[in-house]
């Protein structure tokens, strides 16, 4: 059996720009996407931390180094310039190999910059 789990995560990135009349997407900085293993077209899941609101979309690669968190199309409507954004990525995977995966997170900072990576590993006993 396939199991969806947490691949990775993009936290705290805060949205540089809103273009509404673009055709749909998020374009990521690609520094911040290779850190975080999201792959361009990857589908991810967008939770904006000042609204609340929860979108999926696919990525587009940004300039490196350019701290570049845009949301394209409708998604410019749900997440405003300045608000604070997590990024998350999925993987289909199968259950013994999600019961030894540990999911990457990328602490952002100042300017879209790298604060610290980590590997997460949760408990994996239930009850």
């Amino acid at each position: 059996m396939l199991v969806n789990i947490f691949k990775s995560k993009l936290h705290r990135a805060t949205v540089t720009e809103a273009c509404l009349n673009y055709m749909g997407s998020i374009t990521i900085d690609s520094t911040l996407m290779k850190a975080a293993h999201i792959r361009p077209n990857e589908k991810v899941q967008i939770v904006d931390n000042n609204n609340g609101a929860r979108l999926e979309t696919y990525v587009i690669a940004g300039e490196p180094g350019s701290g570049i968190i845009c949301l394209n199309g409708a998604a410019a409507r749900l997440v405003q310039p300045g608000d604070t954004v997590i990024i998350i990525s999925y993987a289909w995977m199968e259950e013994k190999e999600a019961d030894e995966f540990k999911p990457t997170v990328v602490m952002v900072g100042e300017g879209n910059k790298i604060d610290e990576i980590r590997q997460v590993e949760y408990p994996r006993e239930i009850g």
